[in-house]
């Protein structure tokens, strides 16, 4: 088991490193042609600042750590890689804290998890791969299609549905989603269902309505438990870069945000975003996406994630 395990982590690992190319690139690779045993002085500061704002880490960030590294060795020479090795080193120790898989806990029954994000950014992929991985473990796992009003997410949610094992409960177009979730949340528990994973509209073209919405079903969740929704989660498309922070802040409106998954890393140049996400919210990550199979959602790796981002051999 220890030998299977440890080949599906360097496996991952590297498939992390070859979808972050192209955010390496940017990043790494800018770093590279820029320095190369040159002397760290105000102006050198500068044009790291600029490459790490132009890698989206974000304009704090990148002025935070540009400070650091001149703090360490200003006025010295330094080479790409050492400045590529510190980088990574103090960005994973940014990242470390919010690196968190979602915690179940088995006495809720059900474990309520509600799924926010708007349309296109991975959402219900998301969820179907969850519960995937939930699924193998011998979880029992329910899925809520409360996004009613779109046909194409329903049938969405019931490919992944059948795909990943787990029953699914659908009302008719147009139907209420919050009363769906109150049903599915009365059926689930009378079942004795483990995991309890809520789809919901992602509209953000209607600001107001999609609040509105998502308030009344953690309201109607409440009802059955005050507890509940156990777990807020907000999928976010990496390939948008700093528009991620608009949207959490949008999404925070509205409910609880509990924590983040990043999607589509691997078609993105904007992966820095992590490191901006992380310091503005400090949300805890809990998974990012890289590919489109159903094991491709593993959960958030800071050190090598910071390795690939900046370059580095990736290890322990």
């Amino acid at each position: 088991m220890a030998v299977e395990e440890s080949y599906k982590k360097n496996n991952w690992f590297q498939q992390l490193k070859a979808g972050l190319d192209k955010s390496r690139t940017r990043v790494a690779g800018a770093i590279t042609d820029t320095f190369s045993k040159r002397k760290l002085d105000q102006g050198a500061l500068g044009e790291l600042e600029a490459i790490l704002i132009q890698g989206d880490l974000g304009v704090s960030m990148a002025s935070k750590l540009s400070n650091f590294i001149g703090s360490m060795r200003f006025d010295t020479e330094v080479s790409d890689v050492e400045i590529r090795r510190i980088l990574s080193e103090e960005i994973e120790s940014i990242l470390t804290p919010i690196a968190r898989p979602i915690q179940l806990k088995p006495a809720n029954c059900p474990h309520v998890i509600l799924v926010c994000g708007v349309n296109g950014s991975g959402k219900t992929t998301t969820i179907g791969k969850l519960a995937f991985k939930w699924r193998t473990e011998g979880k029992a796992v329910a899925l809520v299609a409360a996004d009613t009003f779109r046909a194409a997410a329903v049938d969405q949610l019931e490919i992944w549905a059948e795909r990943s094992g787990c029953s699914i409960i659908s009302g008719k177009p147009g139907a209420d989603p919050a009363g769906l979730v109150f049903n599915a949340l009365e059926k689930t528990h009378a079942d004795k269902t483990d995991i309890l994973i809520v789809d919901t509209a992602g509209r953000l073209q209607n600001r107001k309505d999609l609040m509105d919405e998502l308030e009344k079903i953690v309201r109607v969740i409440k009802k059955i438990n005050p507890d509940a929704p156990h777990d807020t989660i907000l999928v976010l498309d990496a390939t948008i870069g700093q528009n991620t922070i608009n949207q959490v802040e949008i999404f925070k409106e509205a409910v609880n945000i509990s924590g983040l998954v990043l999607t589509k890393l691997d078609g993105s140049a904007k992966g820095g975003v992590v490191v901006a996400l992380a310091e503005k919210f400090k949300l805890p990550v809990h998974a990012v996406g890289i590919g489109e199979g159903i094991e491709d959602l593993q959960p958030f790796h800071p050190r090598g994630f910071c390795q690939s981002l900046l370059g580095l051999d990736i290890g322990d």
